[in-house]
């Protein structure tokens, strides 16, 4: 079967970081798009986003197959790992640079909390307050200068300058919301890339999916607002346009989304318990169930 209303072929990824172990949270997201995949003959990918080389450890890479392999689940070789493909970030930036859209942040993070906490009206967007926009006028000079001198710095988007040579029609469709309208302006001029990053997590995205040949994107529905400036971006980059799925978010008993920052029980843990790939399927399956019914 294809992708309904289209002639392309359903393709899925999931895309684990490499810096903590699993937890039921990753193996509904992983089993929701190999599902997608199987559903409509199509094809599950698995991608590694290891781009945070200080994070990423290759124990936890070790076992991410390990648990999935555990899972049940199989994906086609070989996997995509972002730490390969810095060159094709690059080119995407440079793409960027040339449209002028790109240009020197040399604020620190204090000076931008400084900055905000002293406007009397700092606006916000999905990922708190906006950045105020200190770096966008600085003259040529100025910034040819602070870089000549080595002064850290990282890559922002200019938002609105996109925006107007992208087009305020933007839209994707969405297998939750239905068709939706991009609205990028809510983040604000958002990093691209750092110093000892090469790029942020959306530009990475986008590029990644983009490469993998990526029909429909499944992913949490924390990540749902994130598709405005995606869809931005991939307008820019002239990049295919795939679909969404923003699933459920998988929850404590405290109600609270499962992170690796929070220690959440890792599905290593869980089969030193004595768990069963197969229990770990029916709890996702009725706590899915008790979602829908809710």
């Amino acid at each position: 079967m294809l992708n309904e209303g289209t002639l392309m072929p359903i393709i899925t990824r999931f895309a684990p970081s490499p810096t903590g172990w699993l937890h039921l949270g990753h193996a509904y997201a992983a089993l929701f798009a190999e599902q997608k995949a199987r559903q409509n003959s199509g094809r599950f990918l698995l991608r590694l986003e290891d781009i945070d080389g200080t994070r990423a450890r290759p124990e936890y890479e070790t076992a991410l197959f390990d648990d999935l392999r555990w899972l049940g689940l199989t994906w086609e070789q070989p996997v995509l790992r972002q730490s390969d493909h810095a060159q094709d970030y690059r080119r995407a930036l440079d793409e960027l640079a040339a449209l002028e859209l790109l240009y020197p942040c040399f604020c620190t993070r204090r000076e931008i909390q400084e900055e905000i906490a002293q406007a009397a009206q700092a606006p916000h967007g999905p990922d708190g307050a906006l950045y105020p926009g200190t770096c966008r006028n600085r003259s040529v000079v100025e910034r040819t200068e602070r870089i000549a001198a080595g002064q850290p710095y990282a890559l922002r988007l200019d938002v609105a300058k996109a925006i107007a040579l992208a087009g305020h029609g933007l839209t994707w469709e969405d297998g939750n919301r239905g068709l939706q309208r991009a609205e990028p302006a809510v983040f604000g001029d958002v990093v691209l890339a750092r110093k000892d990053t090469p790029a942020s997590y959306h530009l990475a995205v986008v590029v990644d999916d983009a490469r993998q040949g990526i029909t429909l994107v499944t992913r949490g529905e924390d990540l749902f607002e994130a598709t405005h400036l995606h869809r931005l971006l991939q307008e820019l980059l002239k990049l295919p346009v795939p679909q969404w799925h923003h699933h459920r978010l998988i929850a404590d008993e405290n109600g609270r989304r499962l992170a690796k920052r929070d220690n959440a029980r890792s599905l290593r843990t869980l089969r030193d318990e004595g768990w069963t790939a197969a229990r770990v399927r029916e709890v996702l399956e009725v706590e899915s169930a008790q979602h829908q019914n809710s």
